[in-house]
C-alpha cells in the first residue's frame, strides 16, 4: 500500500527516516530506538517523584528526631560554651533539613506532572499524525 503526502510533509518524513537526522546531538545509542528516534518514558520521572517524596518524608522525621534529641540538653549546662555551639549546630541542621524538605515538596508534584504531560503529549501527537498515515484518498 503506497501513501501519498503533500510535498512539504514528504520532505519531513524523508528527513525523519534518516537515522539521527532530527535527533538531538545528545541522543546517543542508549536513548535511541532501532531507527535512531529518541525514546522516553514516564518511569524515570515517576521514580524521581517517589524519591523526592521519600526524601521529604525522611528529612521531616530526621528533623523531629534531632529536635527531640536536643530537648532538655540545656538543663544544668548554663554558661558552658559547648551549649552555644550545640545550639548553633542544631539551628544550622534545622535550616538545611527544612530547605531539603521544602525543595522535595515542590519537586514531587512537578516531576509527577512531567510524567503525566509526556504521556498526554505523546497521545496528542500520535492522534494528530494518525490522519496523515491514512492511505491516499481515505480520511484526508
Amino acid at each position: 500500500m503506497e501513501y501519498v503526502y503533500a510535498q512539504s510533509w514528504q520532505r519531513l518524513l524523508d528527513q525523519a527516516g534518516q537515522p539521527g537526522a532530527m535527533s538531538p546531538a545528545s541522543a546517543g545509542p542508549a536513548n535511541s530506538g532501532p531507527s535512531g528516534e529518541l525514546k522516553h518514558s514516564a518511569k524515570p520521572w515517576s521514580d524521581a517523584a517517589g524519591t523526592a517524596h521519600a526524601l521529604g518524608t525522611d528529612t521531616a522525621k530526621v528533623k523531629g528526631t534531632l529536635t527531640t534529641a536536643h530537648a532538655g540538653a540545656e538543663a544544668g549546662t548554663a554558661g558552658l560554651a559547648s551549649m552555644a555551639a550545640l545550639k548553633s549546630v542544631l539551628a544550622s541542621w534545622d535550616k538545611r533539613l527544612t530547605a531539603v524538605h521544602t525543595e522535595c515538596g515542590s519537586l514531587e508534584p512537578a516531576l509527577r506532572e512531567t510524567a503525566w504531560a509526556q504521556g498526554e503529549v505523546d497521545a496528542g501527537v500520535k492522534s494528530a499524525l494518525a490522519q496523515y498515515s491514512a492511505p491516499a484518498g481515505k480520511g484526508r
